[in-house]
């Protein structure tokens, strides 16, 4: 959903650009703005013809209108969507399921993760849907951690027993690496 998202959010910007450049060339190159402060952009005849005109232009302008409006609050809405996941289906064995909170799954593979060899901070969000979670992992490193350990690390024990907590046979996970930056450190 996330890509889709920011292929909208650069076609309505690319739109807008456009919009915007047009209307610029628009009022730069007529000479009714231009011709003084005082000239007005519609003559007394073509207000009065526009607003007493009887037809389906005006109906089209509205409708043009609100539906330029609903567009814009769906994509509002969409940007203030929260992507994480609330919670995930567990099935109990008996042929009843269960809901695991989606922030105490983080919190436990953020304990994990966290107390692997060579991580100095953990954050993990779980994405994705209730049936088909998954996690994305930032471990921050420290200077002297091997990042392939701390991978396999993560990969081996801490995502297995994420699936083993949740009853998943898979479950996807995104790691990014990065290291903290550290002082150089003098020799005296």
């Amino acid at each position: 959903m996330n890509g889709m998202l920011g292929v909208v959010n650069r076609i309505l910007l690319a739109v807008t650009g456009l919009v915007l450049l047009a209307a610029g060339a628009a009022v730069l190159t007529a000479s009714r703005p231009l011709a003084g402060r005082h000239a007005p952009l519609l003559t007394e005849a073509a207000r009065r013809r526009s607003w007493h005109a009887e037809g389906w232009g005006w109906w089209s302008v509205l409708a043009g209108l609100v539906a330029g409006v609903l567009l814009a609050l769906w994509w509002l809405l969409s940007q203030l969507r929260r992507s994480r996941l609330r919670a995930v289906v567990v099935d109990t064995g008996d042929g009843a399921f269960a809901m695991l909170r989606g922030p105490a799954l983080e919190e436990a593979v953020t304990a994990e993760a966290g107390a692997l060899d060579g991580v100095a901070r953990c954050r993990v969000a779980l994405r994705g849907r209730r049936g088909s979670p998954s996690l994305r992992v930032v471990l921050e490193l420290e200077p002297h951690a091997v990042p392939a350990d701390v991978l396999a690390a993560l990969a081996g024990p801490v995502l297995a027993h994420a699936r083993t907590s949740t009853g998943l046979a898979g479950l996807p996970a995104e790691a990014r690496l990065k290291v903290t930056s550290h002082r150089a450190q003098r020799v005296a």
